[in-house]
């Protein structure tokens, strides 16, 4: 236990950290993996798609949990208890020899993300509250974008591996998630000796009864849903977009990826600094507005450098919505409130690649990218409602009185 460590701490800023890059470090290796377990396993695209519905589905049910556990038990044990199925799930991808085990490792895997997703925030939020406490500026954006930077590390891990080193594909695979296997044990390690105890969080009305989820939190999940579709649309379709609009070598259209990914990590590393410069509730309608543009143009524009402009502002604009959108809900509503908002967004998330396919399947690619951008615009006036306006991040007045009630 480290219950004399400070949530306000350098330790608990460390501990956090280690939960976020972890958490992407796994991801990053399974979604840069999923090429070699196809061939390895010998599965086709119906297989792969039961594994992400399965996957998905998991991960969904543990984030209601999840949340609810890290109010009632405090979010340091839900954290440690979360980084054990993810240890679990890059031993099985890494050692997995059939499908059906590979399901099951699926289910571990979703376990895992999940339940680490809604409790490191849940912790991270915590920590920020202490922190803001005693004066310092925010920190949520950061922890943010130590995830983005774990999950380059883990796809990156994945390539190095195969190409400079030159492993059979397998045997790519097996280093790498074995060697994240080793390294969660080394966090939880870390993570048991430096993380602050966290005490558990009550929701009360002011008559002693069980206060309701606060209705704040389901207008963060609209919210979520905009941005979820946002991310997932980059990530998933932006070198696909530009290949087939510019015409150009798909070994160039992955430039797409890599600078909407770049400016992505780039503004969440920054992010704190413009909260505490034009507030939350601000920076959340500049980034809506930033990366509708983006959508907008790339909807529209159809030479290789401004698609690229383009993609670079989706990426600047979607990164900062996340961070704050999560830990409005958290200091509004604990685990409870992020574990709704992270269930819309990651719903959104499973969800978006069919809404966009059948876009691209109605419309063509081009004007299909403009669905994400009009849905971001709407954060604008949700912003407005939903977002505290202090630039310290702490709940407002009128949202604290509006929480009471459903």
């Amino acid at each position: 236990m480290s219950a004399r460590t400070s949530l306000a701490s350098r330790q608990a800023i460390v501990a956090v950290v280690l939960l976020f890059a972890y958490n992407g470090l796994v991801i990053g290796v399974y979604t840069s993996s999923i090429a070699i377990l196809r061939d390895k396993i010998g599965i086709d695209a119906i297989h792969l798609a039961i594994l992400f519905v399965l996957t998905g589905l998991v991960a969904l049910g543990t984030m209601q949990v999840s949340g609810r556990a890290a109010d009632k038990f405090g979010a340091r044990r839900v954290c440690l208890l979360m980084i054990l199925p993810l240890v679990i799930a890059a031993v099985g991808y890494a050692l997995v020899p059939n499908y059906p085990l590979l399901l099951v490792t699926g289910v571990f895997l979703g376990m895992g993300n999940g339940g680490i997703d809604v409790a490191m925030n849940a912790l991270g939020v915590q920590v920020e509250a202490s922190r803001l406490d005693q004066g310092s500026r925010p920190i949520m954006s950061f922890f943010h974008g130590t995830w983005a930077i774990g999950c380059f590390l883990g796809s990156l891990g994945v390539s190095l591996v195969g190409t400079a080193i030159g492993l059979a594909p397998s045997r790519t695979l097996m280093a790498v998630a074995l060697t994240a296997a080793g390294l969660g044990i080394v966090v939880w390690i870390a993570v048991a000796v430096i993380a602050p105890d966290t005490a558990p969080v009550t929701h009360t009305t002011a008559t002693g009864q069980k206060a309701p989820i606060p209705r704040l939190a389901y207008l963060m999940g609209l919210m979520a849903i905009a941005f979820g579709l946002a991310e997932g649309t980059a990530s998933d379709w932006s070198g696909t977009q530009v290949q087939q609009v510019a015409g150009v070598d798909p070994r160039l259209a992955t430039w797409a990826v890599t600078v909407m990914m770049a400016c992505m990590v780039a503004i969440r590393l920054c992010g704190d600094l413009l909260v505490g410069v034009i507030g939350r509730r601000n920076l959340v309608r500049f980034g809506g507005i930033v990366a509708a543009i983006g959508y907008l143009s790339v909807a529209y524009v159809g030479s290789f450098p401004l698609l690229l402009v383009g993609w670079a502002l989706v990426g600047l604009g979607s990164g900062v919505i996340a961070p704050q959108v999560y830990a409005s809900a958290g200091h509004l509503g604990g685990g409870r409130g992020l574990s709704v908002v992270v269930s819309f967004g990651y719903a959104t998330s499973l969800m978006g690649p069919a809404i966009i396919g059948t876009l691209v399947h109605l419309i063509g690619i081009h004007h299909a990218m403009a669905l994400p951008g009009v849905l971001l615009l709407g954060l604008i006036p949700l912003a407005g409602i939903a977002i505290q306006n202090q630039k310290s991040g702490r709940v407002t007045a009128e949202n604290t009185a509006d929480s009471q009630q459903v």
